[in-house]
C-alpha cells in the first residue's frame, strides 16, 4: 500500500473558506479514487492561509483487473447482429461463449480489463478534483484561463515517493513546497507526508488548523493568566484567526482606559470584527483594558513593535466607537423613530417605520393574553424597538442592534422593561440563544415575529427546502421557548390576534 500527497500552494485563502475547501478537496479526491476502483484507508484534508493539502493513505499501486460479462444475440442469430455485438465488445467470434438459459441459447462475451498503474490514473482524477472545487468567488489572474479562489503558484504531488505527472492548466506537479512567507520563503523538497509536515514546521508553518488553534488558545490563556485576567471564549474568532496565520505568535497589548466608558459589547465588537483581537476580562467579569493579538511571525524584539503598532491601530478604531457612542446619545430614541421611514424593510412590505406601526398594533392585541403584562409599556417598547437602526453605532456594527437600543433607552430614562424589550425582541437568534422571559419582551418579540411571518407568507416569500433568507423558520419558534406555534384548534385566541384565521 502507498501514500498520495497533494498540496496546492497559492496566495492567501480567505479564512472563512478554508475548512470547507479542505473537506471538499478530500471528498473530491476520495470520490475520484473510488470511481477508479482504487480503495484506500483514509483521506484527510489540511489547510492554512497559503496551502490546501490532502493526504490519502493505504492506496494500492495499481488497479485490480476487472471482468465484465455481456449477453449478446441468440445462437443462430443473423451474422450482422453477431458482428455488431463483437464490434461493441472488441472480441472475435472464437472468443464468444454459448450458454443455455431459460430463454434459450445466447452468445456471451467476457471482457477482461487489465488494471492500470495507480500513478497513471491519478493525473486525470486529481486534475478533475482541483477544477471541481466549489469556491464561492473564484478568480482569474494574469493571462491564464484558470479560475481558482486566489492565484495558484505551485502543485506538490507525490505518490509512493514519486512525483505524479499531473498537469493542471499552466502548472506541472513537482516534489517541492515553500515555507513561511517571511521567515523561510525558500523551496523545500519533500519525500512523503511525514517529511512534508516535519519540514514545514521547521520552516515556520504549522499545517494542521486544529494545532494552530490550540497553540493560539494556550498562548493567549498563558499571557492573560500572567496578569490575573481571563481570556474570553470565542470559538468562531479562534477558528478564523487560526486560518489567518501559519506560525501563530500571541502578544498582549493595552487599551486606553478612557475607552472603557463605552459599552464593552461595542468595544469587543470593534476589536473582534475589524481587528481580530481577543478580549480579556478581569476578576469581576468586566472587560479589562488589555487585548490579545496574534501575529504571523516571530519578531526579533519579542513582538514589541508589533504590539505597539496594533495598540495605535486599535486606539483609532475605538476612538470611532467612542465618537459614535457620544454622538448617538445627543438624540433620543423617540426622535429617531421618524427616520425609520428611510429604511426599506422589504419592497413589498414597506419601510421599517411601517413595520413598527404594525408591531404596535399587534402588541396591543397580544398584551391581554400575556400574564403580568402592561399595555403601555408594551406600546412604548414596540415604538422604540427598531429606533437604534438609525444610530451610528449600529450602522457600523450591525451585530449590536437591539443591544445598543437598550443602552440608549436607559440613557433616555426609559423604563427598564422597555429597554430590556428593545434588546430581547430579536431573540432567539439561534438554537443556543435564550428566549425572552419578561412580559414586555415576550409581547414585542411575538408581535415582531408574527408580523414577519404573516407578511412574507402574504407576499408568497415562503421558505424552501434549501433557502430561508428571512429566517422564517426561526421566527416560527415560540419566543417564550415553548416550541413551535400551537395549532388553531389548540389555541384559537392567539390565531385570532395574529389574524391567521
Amino acid at each position: 500500500m502507498a501514500e498520495l500527497l497533494l498540496e496546492l500552494f497559492s496566495e492567501e485563502i480567505p479564512a472563512r473558506m478554508q475548512n470547507k475547501a479542505a473537506n471538499d478537496l478530500a471528498r473530491l479526491v476520495g470520490t475520484g479514487l473510488k470511481e477508479a476502483g482504487l480503495e484506500f484507508e483514509m483521506a484527510r484534508g489540511y489547510v492554512s492561509a497559503r496551502r490546501l493539502a490532502v493526504v490519502v493513505e493505504g492506496l494500492p499501486t495499481e488497479q485490480l483487473d476487472t471482468f465484465e460479462e455481456r449477453r449478446g444475440p441468440r445462437v443462430g442469430a443473423p451474422d450482422k447482429a453477431v458482428e455488431g455485438f463483437l464490434k461493441s465488445a472488441g472480441l472475435t467470434r472464437d472468443q464468444l461463449e454459448e450458454r443455455e438459459t431459460d430463454k434459450g441459447s445466447f452468445y456471451y462475451a467476457v471482457i477482461e480489463s487489465k488494471g492500470r498503474a495507480t500513478i497513471e490514473v491519478l493525473p486525470g482524477l486529481l486534475s478533475a478534483a482541483i477544477s471541481a472545487l466549489p469556491w464561492p468567488k473564484p478568480m482569474k489572474w494574469g493571462d491564464y484561463s484558470a479560475r481558482w479562489v486566489r492565484p495558484l503558484h505551485n502543485i506538490l504531488c507525490l505518490f509512493d515517493g514519486n512525483t505524479v505527472p499531473l498537469q493542471w492548466e499552466h502548472l506541472s506537479a513537482n516534489d517541492q513546497t515553500f515555507g513561511h512567507r517571511f521567515m523561510a520563503p525558500e523551496a523545500i523538497k519533500v519525500k512523503n507526508f511525514a517529511d512534508y509536515q516535519a519540514r514545514l514546521k521547521c520552516a515556520y508553518v504549522v499545517l494542521d488548523a486544529a494545532d494552530r488553534a490550540r497553540m493560539i488558545k494556550a498562548d493567549a490563556t498563558r499571557l492573560a493568566e500572567a496578569e490575573g485576567l481571563t481570556l474570553k471564549d470565542d470559538p468562531a474568532l479562534l477558528s478564523e484567526v487560526a486560518g489567518l496565520v501559519e506560525w501563530p505568535e500571541s502578544l498582549i497589548g493595552s487599551i486606553d482606559t478612557s475607552f472603557l466608558e463605552v459599552p464593552e459589547e461595542a468595544l469587543i465588537s470593534a476589536m473582534r470584527s475589524h481587528q481580530k483581537y481577543f478580549s480579556l476580562s478581569a476578576k469581576d467579569g468586566k472587560m479589562a483594558p488589555r487585548f490579545i493579538v496574534v501575529a504571523n511571525l516571530r519578531a526579533e524584539d519579542g513582538g514589541k513593535q508589533i504590539t505597539a503598532g496594533n495598540e495605535r491601530v486599535l486606539s483609532a478604531r475605538l476612538s470611532d466607537a467612542k465618537f459614535f457612542w457620544d454622538k448617538d446619545r445627543e438624540k433620543s430614541l423617540e426622535s429617531r423613530v421618524p427616520d425609520l421611514e428611510k429604511i426599506i424593510f422589504h419592497a413589498k412590505l414597506g419601510t421599517v417605520r411601517e413595520k413598527v406601526a404594525r408591531i404596535k398594533t399587534l402588541a396591543a392585541e397580544i398584551a391581554p393574553y400575556v400574564p403580568n403584562s402592561d399595555v403601555e409599556l408594551a406600546d412604548r417598547a414596540a415604538l422604540l424597538s427598531k429606533a437604534d437602526l438609525t444610530t451610528e453605532m449600529v450602522g457600523e456594527f450591525a451585530d449590536l442592534q437591539g443591544l445598543m437600543g437598550r443602552y440608549y433607552a436607559l440613557h433616555d430614562g426609559e423604563n427598564e422593561a422597555v429597554a430590556t424589550a428593545i434588546q430581547e425582541h430579536y431573540s432567539p437568534l439561534g438554537p443556543n440563544d435564550s428566549c425572552p422571559s419578561e412580559p414586555t419582551s415576550v409581547i414585542v418579540a411575538l408581535a415582531d415575529k408574527i408580523d414577519t411571518l404573516t407578511g412574507f407568507f402574504a407576499i408568497d416569500e415562503k421558505p424552501t427546502g434549501s433557502k430561508d433568507p428571512y429566517a422564517l423558520r426561526r421566527a416560527r419558534r415560540h419566543p417564550t421557548g415553548a416550541g413551535e406555534w400551537p395549532s388553531p384548534a389548540a389555541d384559537p385566541d392567539i390565531y385570532r390576534v395574529c389574524k391567521f384565521t
